[in-house]
């Protein structure tokens, strides 16, 4: 079937703002049996509903398409055992994609198909693996024998060759009388190696009758002594020794070798180092319990013949098994290969397939089933804006399932709060997931995403102001957007994720702080000298530990610092002050933004009392305070404090402390100093903006309860009771086969409203409000801390890694100016692009969360989720 393109859906949704969420509806869907599958695909590619569960008091086990969702879990497995087969035999993974089955709608018939190819191509595989598996068995088997035949016939070779010197001797001392030849041999004394050792019976004498027991034959003397071979794993031939030497009491005679190529052993996960043994003992009582040790151990015993001419046999048809058993293990193989070749190229297809199917019966299992009308009845949210979209897709579904009877949709009223959908693209999906992480927005509240796309980065840059380190940022953010397609890999590496994601927030932080680097005109903690400085320094005076004043000219440096000031002994007395007090300012106007949207959101829901008893007083009280400590500080910045008159008198006494007299404006209201006095009028101004503030208290605690209390006791005086209301679409009663679809209302209770709780509230929100303005104003003063910081240690890197190679002379200076510019440069990318980066970046987030988001932010709503294939796929990628 053709694939479709969604964007060329009629009624396609219209881009908004991130203002305000997206106005959501409550939608209902009559879908006939034959098309039910068919319109949830169609949705699942769009993704644009978010499905409610109808079927809530019903077990998982107990509902309609449970036995669809069984088959696709079995499906699924097949397709996991197949996968790791693939991975096991290490055979490539086609990154092929069948868009055309995937994408489409497909019928049963192609499930089905699909279905019995995947249960071919598992049986095939299932086969050979065991086939495989079993032939490895014999295989070990074949190679364990082998080694145990060629250790005994080496063994009783060499015992038969020392046998025939030691019978010489021993044959001479019985003719000439001796009875004690044999007795005196050795036990199968032979020289030990490295890799075979013998442990034997103390008992000399049994060691003579043993080898009196061996007569000379073909391969070795045959053996006319009972033993017992086999093979055991090397650690533990030492437990298997000293378990026969006690159990047996020492009337046995154990040797062994050490296999030096390790065997693969099909029941163990990596090869394993294995020991031919063989043990001689006399009795077949010894014998058995010796074979009962043995095999307790995990040894594996085999049946060597006692004829040498049989061993023989034994050994070259073994050696001749094993040839044909690896020429049948490597056809074996091949076809295993090719097989999961073939299953290689369609997996992706298929995992995607199933995973797709699975997810659409398990939303089938949300529906609630009408009998009688032979339809499923779903129920969603979706925006509003999609409702023409989602129709189409309806259609489409129609079509596809070659129906005649279509599914119906209706829009249904209903109270409840929906969930919240801010349409996002891949430039403010980084900033909306800090206000998600935050809380989500309820649904028509005013989103600080929005707002957050710019103040986030702007914060950040004020204290990671460099125009070196945020053009390095802004390089490598903007190497990530160009080429985020071929580095997408990086949102698979949890460690990477949070930069790929986060790309254009790194680039707008890069971009800020270059602006603010600028005005601060600091580079790599260097003066940037633009322009002609302002201030000049003279020429005729200074040397080493004197201090020169420098001469202001006429002029003033058009943007930001003047780079004078770098090389001043008091530049950090004025980049304190210069920058602590912009972050007063900066940090009141941020705050004030927070505080005036209140408005829409009072507007929006229709709350004009938040208006005038709640963002006025707030608004008041702020500017009667740090409003007024505002225009002080842009007062004290636009005045000549040494300017003087005709006379040559100074206009004013001295640069007033603007910390003094915010303390003494409550310490000592009416009153002010001659050294903090700005202007004329300024203690009646400060006494007025004080009571102001005093008023604005009672005003934001007893106002709004009061009223609320006066309306509600108005409504309970002209009879009014509560009103609950429900919309049922069907009941058991109109016989639906017991379809029971309800759009539920929130239900009001007879006496919901309690005035201590409201007073209560009102009395936590006041004292927060004040108390929080004073902290949070404070608390803005981060900015000039962290600025500071940075600055510092970026003049510590500079002078301490690489300025000293620069001064050097010689032959060694460009060796030396080489490693400290990479020292430098090392430091500089980990400590402060890296560290003080990400400092600066959490102390942005606690200023947009604390400071910002509470002066207007609920974010107690829910997230709107939609039933959506590409979450399905990416959520199984993750897993």
């Amino acid at each position: 079937m053709p694939t479709r393109n969604w964007g060329l859906l009629r009624g396609r949704p219209k881009t908004t703002s991130i203002f305000r969420s997206e106005v959501m509806s409550l939608i209902q869907l009559y879908i006939p049996s034959d098309v039910a599958r068919f319109t949830v695909s169609q949705l699942g590619e769009m993704g644009l509903v978010q499905f409610r569960d109808l079927n809530g008091d019903v077990s998982a086990f107990q509902r309609s398409f449970v036995n669809d969702v069984r088959r696709f879990d079995e499906i699924e497995r097949k397709l996991r055992y197949l996968h790791k087969q693939i991975e096991l035999n290490d055979v490539d993974v086609y990154e092929f994609m069948d868009e055309e089955f995937v994408g489409s709608s497909r019928g049963p018939r192609d499930i089905d198909d699909m279905e019995e190819r995947i249960n071919a191509h598992e049986s095939r595989v299932l086969k050979l693996t065991a086939a495989y598996k079993n032939l490895q068995l014999n295989q070990l088997e074949l190679i364990e024998n082998k080694y145990v035949l060629e250790e005994v016939s080496s063994l009783f070779t060499e015992i038969s060759g020392r046998q025939g010197a030691v019978g010489g001797q021993s044959g001479r001392g019985h003719a000439s009388g001796s009875g004690r030849g044999q007795d005196a041999a050795p036990l199968l004394s032979r020289a030990d190696t490295s890799s075979r050792r013998s442990i034997g019976s103390l008992d000399a004498a049994r060691a003579g009758d043993l080898e009196a027991d061996i007569g000379v034959g073909g391969m070795g003397r045959d053996i006319n002594v009972g033993f017992i071979a086999g093979v055991i794993s090397r650690d533990r031939i030492a437990t298997l020794e000293r378990v026969l030497w006690r159990s047996l009491r020492g009337n046995m005679f154990l040797n062994y070798v050490d296999i030096e190529d390790p065997i693969n052993d099909p029941n163990m996960e990596e090869p394993v180092y294995k020991s031919a043994f063989i043990v001689f003992a006399h009795g077949a009582s010894l014998r058995d319990r010796a074979t009962k040790i043995a095999e307790s151990l995990g040894a594996t015993l085999y049946q060597v013949d006692n004829s040498a001419e049989r061993r023989q046999e034994d050994l070259i048809d073994t050696m001749s098994r094993l040839d044909d058993m690896q020429h049948i293990l490597e056809n074996n193989s091949v076809a295993r290969i090719n097989e999961l070749t073939s299953v290689s190229e369609q997996i992706n297809t298929w995992y995607t397939v199933v995973r797709k199917e699975k997810a659409i019966y398990h939303t089938l299992n949300l529906f609630n089933y009408d009998a009688n009308r032979n339809c499923l009845i779903a129920e969603g949210w979706s925006a509003t804006n999609d409702i023409p979209a989602i129709q189409s897709a309806l259609h489409l579904a129609t079509e596809d399932a070659g129906s005649n009877v279509p599914t119906v949709l209706q829009e249904l009223r209903t109270t409840k709060e929906p969930p919240t959908f801010i349409r996002t693209n891949k430039f403010t999906d980084g900033f909306q997931n800090i206000v998600d992480a935050y809380g989500v927005p309820k649904a028509g509240e005013v989103n600080p995403g929005l707002f957050t796309c710019i103040t986030f980065p702007f914060l950040f840059a004020l204290m990671f102001g460099d125009l070196g380190h945020g053009f390095l940022m802004t390089l490598c953010a903007a190497l990530l957007c160009i080429y985020e397609k071929k580095l997408a890999w990086l949102a698979k590496d949890e460690s990477m994720r949070m930069f790929y994601t986060g790309r254009y927030i790194v680039l707008l932080m890069g971009i800020f702080s270059m602006f603010t680097g600028l005005l601060y005109n600091d580079i790599f903690s260097r003066a940037l000298g633009i322009f002609a400085s302002g201030w000049a320094w003279p020429t005729d005076k200074g040397g080493e530990g004197i201090t020169v004043e420098a001469t202001k000219l006429s002029h003033v440096y058009p943007i930001g610092i003047d780079p004078a000031w770098h090389h001043a002994s008091n530049s950090l007395l004025f980049t304190n002050s210069y920058k602590m007090k912009m972050s007063i300012v900066l940090g009141v106007i941020h705050m004030t933004l927070g505080i005036c949207l209140q408005v829409p959101n009072a507007l929006h829901f229709k709350k004009r009392i938040n208006i005038l008893h709640v963002f006025i007083p707030q608004i008041i009280f702020l500017f009667s305070i740090f409003g007024y400590l505002v225009f002080a500080i842009l007062f004290k910045w636009s005045t000549d404090w040494y300017a003087r008159d005709a006379s040559g008198d100074l206009t004013h006494v001295s640069p007033p402390s603007l910390l003094n007299m915010l303390i003494y404006m409550f310490l000592s209201p009416g009153s002010v100093s001659d050294s903090d006095r700005m202007f004329r009028g300024q203690a009646a101004l400060q006494t007025f903006l004080l009571l102001l503030a005093l008023v604005c208290v009672p005003w934001m605690l007893l106002v709004k309860p009061l009223i609320l209390r006066r309306e509600h006791q108005k409504i309970i005086s002209e009879g009014y009771g509560r009103i609950s209301s429900h919309v049922r679409v069907s009941t058991e009663s109109e016989g639906l086969g017991g379809a029971v679809v309800v759009a539920e209302q929130e239900e009001m209770e007879e006496d919901d409203f309690d005035f201590a709780d409201i007073m209560i509230n009102q009395s936590i929100h006041t004292i927060e409000f004040c108390l929080n303005s004073i902290s949070n104003t404070a608390s803005y003063l981060r900015l000039w801390a962290l600025s500071l910081a940075h600055a510092q240690l970026s003049e510590v890197l500079w002078t301490m890694t690489f300025l000293p190679t620069l001064k050097m002379s010689g032959a060694l200076q460009p060796v030396a100016v080489m490693c400290g510019f990479a020292v430098w440069f090392v430091l500089t990318f980990s400590i402060l692009i890296g560290m003080e980066g990400l400092s600066a970046f959490l102390h942005a987030l606690r200023l947009h969360w604390v400071e910002f988001n509470n002066k207007f932010y609920d974010g107690t709503g829910v997230k709107f989720e939609p039933f959506s294939f590409k979450a399905v796929l990416d959520s199984a990628e993750e897993q």
